[in-house]
């Protein structure tokens, strides 16, 4: 089945001609990203845009949506007055199964625990012509590769790991739910005009290396923030060489370094991937505006030109990578892994290895690690640590078992979760006889901040391919090197592992019975959503007040958070998500994990109302309960990660004014100013040093805010002295205007109002 084919028709039959338009209009070659921007803006250019300054309005194909974020975004949907989406929109159900005993068990736990959240989400989907993918039936981002993205696209989807669509050429931007409504409700999407960072791909990969290690490397080069505002685009022989799913692994990691998204040229395997994916009809189509699906020659014979970074790789020469721990960019070849193991004093004793993911859970990175396993049960070598494996779809997961590799994954001790997201997003019931031990564990998923698979602070989690996750899992010791190192068996033997075998496709075809998709009504004006007043799972939203329209005085500062600061601190998953769908019940995790600058603890701030210290929601609640407005205050790259809006609707429900950090990244800023919030940066970040904890706060010159105008922070300390700051914004004059309604969703409300 072909979902949404005369979509796709009818954006290739226009591709040549807005392509053309947009190389007369710039006046030289194009690149890829160029390409499909141009083609789906939401009015005709007359000039360029300018990279890294310019505010675009674009006209997205198509919205995904995971169920955490998904409850949300159509919760704020089912308010703008629409009988239905105007673009072709789905709904996934992956991220509220816990793994914890195996994918059969886990799967009906979720469907009984979350009963009440699946059928919300089922009748609203019904109700607005969303396709529903139910519970089990993959990964988000496995199941769009596998059935919705197409190559010169443009999907954006309210999770960061959108970009893995960028595997088959398609411009594909994580993004909050809000977005999603601007976009369902057919109105233009916002986005800067990305810069562009070229990785020129040259070489072929062998051996041991995979897709994982290019974008591992790329993050060490790059680190968590230096693709923010920046579309990464792969080209050369190298990147043509990869599969379709090894470029969508490489892609999909691209949020870990904050790029907007990432993106591979149309070539032959994505073609075969197509094909094989039932989509053969798209690759036909594909094949006729190639040359428009790729970058321009000349960009090829001169990238520099074109590209504002450009970075070069060797796929010959590279090496497997490990990275981490606590964070995705510290970057480690696999020859100097073990001996950053023994000096930092990291657990050399691999507890816990796990593969599969929206990452790595295609049916190459299954076959090789499978291939490996098969190795362990002819070489006679016992596997060392706990091992799991989370298939990314129904599909995979079908032809996987029919293909004999899960049962090779079960003869080594290995347990299959469920297709979802499970440890990877926090969802791990994990089993651990003393969780303040240091501990390692190994995963080929994407992020590995502290206490994101597991929620202890004490594992040390590292990313790796999943071969090399599997090597390491047969030898139970990080410091083990599978390219070199040898292996001791049953029979006292010395063995060496091979190197990993696999497929790129299934060599019999992909097979599934049931893929778990259910459609829309035809008609859902009849179907009825309902939403208990007394549940603590879901809850109607209420609009956000407008701006009072005056400056904001005595505002009292929460926290100054210190550090790294991620959505993850700001709103954890793990057990919170249940609360996705309830405002008011997840706000009371609002900060927990972010650290106090001024004692070094979590979740424990001074109430400048009593003098005591409490929790950070209990103290805002305080503020909140008295009419007083506060601040919160960050460091750099604040609100990295996930492309959580709760991380912004929690502190605008609370009472929280503004936040004021040394930078932003991308998805949370544009949250932040969704929600009417105020989003400022340090003009000068050595002020962020400046800010005492008693202070009270003023925010001056609201009265003439305006694009690119500064605005002044008053530091009204306890001692009577004060000091003002400078301090910069990038809104532009539309989201002032969310400022001034009290968020975006009262404007679109207001629009579609005058049009009954």
């Amino acid at each position: 089945m072909v979902f949404d084919i005369d979509m796709i028709k009818k954006l290739y039959a226009a591709l040549p001609g807005k392509v053309e338009a947009t190389r007369k209009m710039l006046g030289r070659p194009l690149t890829l990203a160029e390409k499909i921007l141009y083609a789906h803006l939401y009015a005709p250019a007359t000039s360029a845009y300018e990279r890294g300054k310019s505010y675009v309005e674009f006209a997205p194909d198509r919205v995904a949506m995971q169920d955490a974020t998904a409850q949300m975004a159509l919760l704020q949907f089912m308010t703008c007055g629409r009988a239905s989406v105007a673009v072709p929109s789905t709904v996934h159900c992956d991220h509220l199964i816990q793994a914890k005993t195996g994918a059969v068990a886990d799967l009906a736990t979720a469907n009984e625990t979350n009963k009440e959240v699946y059928e919300f989400l089922s009748s609203i989907s019904n109700k607005y012509g969303i396709g529903f993918w139910k519970p089990g039936a993959g990964i988000i981002h496995q199941v769009v590769l596998e059935n919705y993205a197409f190559p010169g696209g443009m999907m954006i989807g309210t999770d960061s790991h959108t970009p893995n669509a960028g595997g088959l050429g398609m411009v594909a931007i994580g993004v909050g739910g809000a977005d999603a409504v601007d976009v369902m409700a057919g109105l233009p999407w916002e986005l800067k005009m990305p810069k562009l960072i070229g990785v020129h791909l040259k070489g072929k990969m062998s051996g041991w290396t995979s897709a994982k290690d290019v974008i591992l490397q790329v993050a060490g080069l790059l680190t968590v923030k230096g693709g923010t505002g920046a579309i990464v685009e792969y080209f050369g022989e190298g990147a043509d060489s990869m599969s379709a799913t090894g470029k969508a692994t490489v892609c999909n990691m691209g949020a870990e370094i904050g790029a907007t998204c990432s993106l591979f040229a149309y070539d032959e395997k994505m073609s075969a991937y197509l094909k094989t994916t039932s989509r053969e009809e798209v690759a036909t189509l594909a094949d006729g505006v190639r040359e428009h699906l790729r970058p321009d020659e000349g960009v090829y014979a001169d990238p520099s030109k074109f590209y504002d970074q450009l970075i070069e790789i060797d796929l010959d020469t590279l090496e497997p990578f490990v990275n981490g721990p606590f964070t995705p960019d510290l970057a480690w070849p696999i020859s100097k892994f073990a001996q950053a193991v023994k000096e930092n004093n990291w657990p050399e004793k691999l507890e816990v290895a796990l593969i599969g993911s929206c990452t790595n859970s295609s049916y190459e990175d299954i076959s090789r690690s499978a291939s490996l396993a098969q190795q362990a049960i002819d070489k006679k070598l016992d596997v060392k640590s706990e091992f799991t494996i989370t298939p990314g779809s129904e599909l995979v997961r079908f032809t996987i078992e029919r293909d004999g590799l899960l049962n090779t994954f079960d003869q080594i001790g290995g347990v299959v979760l469920a297709n979802a997201c499970g440890p990877c997003i926090g969802q791990w019931a994990r089993h651990i006889d003393d969780p303040t031990r240091k501990n390692s564990i190994i995963t080929s998923f994407n992020r590995n901040f502290a206490k994101r698979n597991d929620g202890l602070a004490s594992t040390h989690a590292f990313v790796a391919s999943p071969e090399i996750v599997t090597a390491l899992a047969i030898a139970g010791d990080l410091t083990f090197n599978p390219l070199t190192d040898t292996l001791t068996n049953k029979n006292g033997e010395q063995v060496k592992l091979d190197e990993p075998k696999g497929y790129e496709l299934p060599p019999k075809g992909f097979e599934v019975e049931d893929a778990g998709y259910q459609a829309p009504a035809e008609d859902g004006s009849g179907v009825q959503v309902i939403v208990s007043p007394s549940s603590d799972r879901l809850q109607l939203l209420e609009a956000f007040k407008a701006w009072e329209g005056t400056d904001l005085k005595g505002l009292k500062l929460l926290i100054k958070a210190k550090g790294k600061c991620t959505t993850d601190h700001i709103s954890m998953a793990g057990p919170w998500l249940k609360y996705r769908g309830h405002l008011d019940n997840i706000s009371n995790n609002m900060l927990i994990g972010a650290i106090n600058y001024f004692n070094d603890k979590t979740d424990t701030v001074k109430n400048q109302v009593t003098g005591e210290y409490g929790t950070v929601p209990g103290t805002q609640r305080v503020y909140k309960a008295q009419g007083i407005g506060s601040i919160v205050v960050g460091d750099e790259n604040y609100g990295e990660g996930s492309s959580r809006e709760h991380a912004a609707m929690e502190p605008r429900h609370l009472g929280v004014r503004a936040i004021l950090v040394k930078s932003f990244a991308r998805i949370h800023e544009t949250n932040l100013k969704k929600q009417g919030m105020l989003a400022l940066t340090f003009n000068d970040k050595e002020d962020y040093e400046k800010v005492q904890e008693d202070d009270s706060i003023d925010i001056v010159g609201l009265n003439t805010f305006t694009p690119g105008k500064s605005l002044t922070v008053v530091l009204n300390h306890k001692d009577g002295s004060k000091d003002e700051i400078t301090v910069n914004h990038t809104y532009n004059e539309q989201q002032i205007q969310w400022f001034i309604a009290g968020g975006a969703l009262n404007v679109i409300r207001a629009e579609f109002a005058k049009k009954q």
